[in-house]
């Protein structure tokens, strides 16, 4: 939007037939600012308040926003609001992704804290949601969906330390697993005994391949952590029937 549009949209929200409902005036006046920020800017999101999408930010643009604005609390709070939402959402898709949470825990408790002041805050939460973005995008850089890169996390961290042929046959597993775990997935699978023990058993036998090939770095006490925690996996994110929080992602 150029700086004249938007400048005479402004002023168009301020006429006196306008401003009878104020809080509706202030809300569409920063709507309008938004935009003016660039094509790539934090849009506000009335559905459910308003809200900062977190995939068109111009990083630069809000920073400078944020030291313009006499208003760092409000604008604080809203960043802060979108990154919880945009955390539980990847964590959601992906427990290994807890570091980001404890980071942006630490940064707000300390914020609260006082031992950081708010610009300091501000800017280190703009550079989590840059790294969120990055982690938004691993997926398609490994050449794997959400789902499988979630597999493929649980069973190469924290450890073992993989060579890229070693990623690269880790990954042909963890396409495998799914494959052949959808149908073993049936409705309420997780209410029955030989449904969970069925599934189990095809994760300990799709992992063994990995126990047997990388015998140095996959060691049995670390094969046996790798099931528990794929099984884990699947037991906390699919109900059976296709469906699950993957399902769900738009």
């Amino acid at each position: 939007m150029k700086r004249q549009t938007w400048l005479e949209s402004i002023k168009d929200k301020l006429r006196p037939e306008n401003v009878g409902d104020v809080t509706g005036v202030l809300r569409e006046i920063d709507r309008v600012l938004d935009e003016a920020i660039g094509t790539e800017a934090p849009v506000i999101q009335e559905a459910g308040g308003q809200l900062l999408d977190l995939s068109r930010i111009n990083f630069q643009a809000l920073a400078d926003r944020f030291k313009k604005s006499g208003k760092q609390n409000i604008e604080f709070e809203r960043l802060r609001e979108a990154v919880q939402k945009q955390l539980d959402r990847v964590i959601r898709l992906n427990d290994t992704r807890t570091d980001f949470l404890d980071k942006f825990q630490r940064l707000i408790d300390e914020y609260n804290a006082g031992s950081r002041n708010i610009e300091e805050v501000y800017r280190r939460l703009i550079e989590l949601t840059k790294a969120l973005s990055e982690e938004e995008k691993r997926h398609v850089r490994e050449n794997l969906t959400e789902e499988e890169l979630a597999i493929f996390d649980i069973l190469t961290r924290p450890e073992p330390a993989l060579s890229r042929e070693e990623r690269e046959e880790v990954k042909k597993v963890a396409r495998q697993l799914l494959g052949r775990i959808h149908s073993l997935l049936g409705l309420d699978w997780r209410k029955k005994n030989q449904a969970r023990a069925r599934v189990q058993m095809a994760v300990e036998d799709m992992l063994y391949s990995l126990h047997h090939d990388l015998p140095a770095k996959h060691t049995d006490e670390l094969y046996r952590q790798k099931c528990t925690s794929v099984f884990q996996h699947l037991f906390e994110k699919y109900a059976g029937e296709g469906e699950s929080v993957y399902s769900k992602v738009a």
